[in-house]
């Protein structure tokens, strides 16, 4: 069929738009309370419900295989309970746990979605391990085995871009469940990162903090465009202290921190509880519940691009470049950017808090 000029150039203009038309809205993923239920809930772009999935205790963050259209949601530290569900249908399975294992809030998929990696205490023996389960279809989510992270105290997982490797974010925080969330060890505290394999199990690389910094407990990661670890910390060492929280790390070399401008660091507080890439990225932010500020950083430099101020801001998850939403503990959803006002999409409820983490699903 022949297409005269005008037409052509009709359809080169409307190209883009057609595009965009055509691109899937994102959706996002959180834990929350609603009255005195708790819920994973899958949210639009405007922060409004999709799917709610009922969860039996407290939850934290997600594992997402967005290619199957299946998510995770693990408890909160410490964890007994791990929930596998259908993003478009909401059925959900529990997993397994075996005895002497907690879950410690965390996980990521194999690169084909056959395994799952979750970050658990091996509490009697007082050292992190990841447990690998079976995600393959028929799988029913058996433990298959698990990989030492050579440390305590492991957080967050992910998978490196090479699709073979994990890194995990050890806290060096040792606890127990007979004692909850307290701290058993401030004075012999020894937070890493560690890569490793997961053909084998094998501790490729481990990245330390000076010795200085032993009480800068690493907890959350994410990618930057260039396949970087960022990491945010939580300082559990005298409160008038203000140790960089933000850092970053490539393999073969020692971790380099970011202080940021004075009163960023103070703002933060000693604490980030969540830490996310923007979808190019260049962005890295960073929130802290406890000073409520979110504050953005160069990927390329490290330098302090901004902050936006939310109280009880700790969820945060990419929302386009240089865009990010923000959830928080009075129930509303934020839009932000690395400068000017923050844009509320959700309000706040006196009967909803959103929970620490919130997951882009694709």
């Amino acid at each position: 069929m022949a297409i005269d000029r005008r037409g052509f150039l009709g359809l080169v203009a409307a190209a883009p738009m057609l595009a965009l038309a055509a691109a899937p809205e994102p959706r996002f993923l959180a834990a929350r309370r609603r009255n005195d239920r708790y819920e994973a809930v899958i949210v639009d772009a405007h922060g409004q419900d999709l799917r709610t999935v009922a969860l039996p205790d407290r939850g934290h963050s997600f594992a997402i295989d967005a290619a199957r259209g299946r998510a995770v949601a693990f408890g909160r530290q410490p964890g007994f309970f791990a929930l596998a569900f259908g993003l478009e249908t909401g059925a959900a399975e529990p997993l397994p746990l075996p005895e002497g294992r907690h879950f410690f809030g965390h996980g990521t998929f194999s690169a084909d979605g056959a395994l799952l990696y979750a970050t658990e205490n091996a509490y009697e023996e007082g050292r992190a391990v990841v447990g690998v389960y079976d995600a393959s279809r028929g799988g029913r989510w058996r433990r298959i085995g698990e990989f030492d992270c050579a440390g305590i105290g492991a957080h967050e997982v992910v998978l490196m871009p090479d699709r073979r490797t994990l890194c995990v974010a050890n806290g060096g925080i040792l606890t127990h469940p007979d004692y909850g969330k307290r701290e058993l060890n401030l004075d012999t505290m020894a937070p890493s990162l560690a890569y490793v394999d997961v053909r084998d199990g094998r501790v490729l690389e481990t990245a330390a903090l000076e010795p200085a910094l032993y009480q800068l407990s690493i907890r959350h990661l994410a990618l930057d465009a260039g396949g970087a670890v960022w990491f945010g910390c939580q300082y559990s060492g005298p409160a008038q202290d203000r140790p960089p929280l933000v850092g970053c790390h490539r393999r073969g070399s020692a971790p380099r921190l970011y202080a940021g401008p004075d009163d960023v660091l103070a703002g933060l507080r000693n604490y980030v509880g969540s830490v996310a890439a923007d979808a190019g990225g260049r962005v890295i932010a960073t929130s802290s519940p406890v000073g409520g500020l979110v504050a953005y950083w160069d990927s390329a430099s490290g330098r302090c691009l901004g902050t936006t101020p939310i109280a009880d801001g700790c969820g945060v998850a990419a929302a386009g470049p240089g865009r990010f939403l923000v959830s928080d503990g009075h129930g509303a959803i934020s839009e932000t950017m690395t400068t000017g006002v923050p844009r509320q999409v959700r309000g706040a409820s006196s009967t909803l808090a959103w929970d620490n983490h919130l997951r882009r699903t694709g």
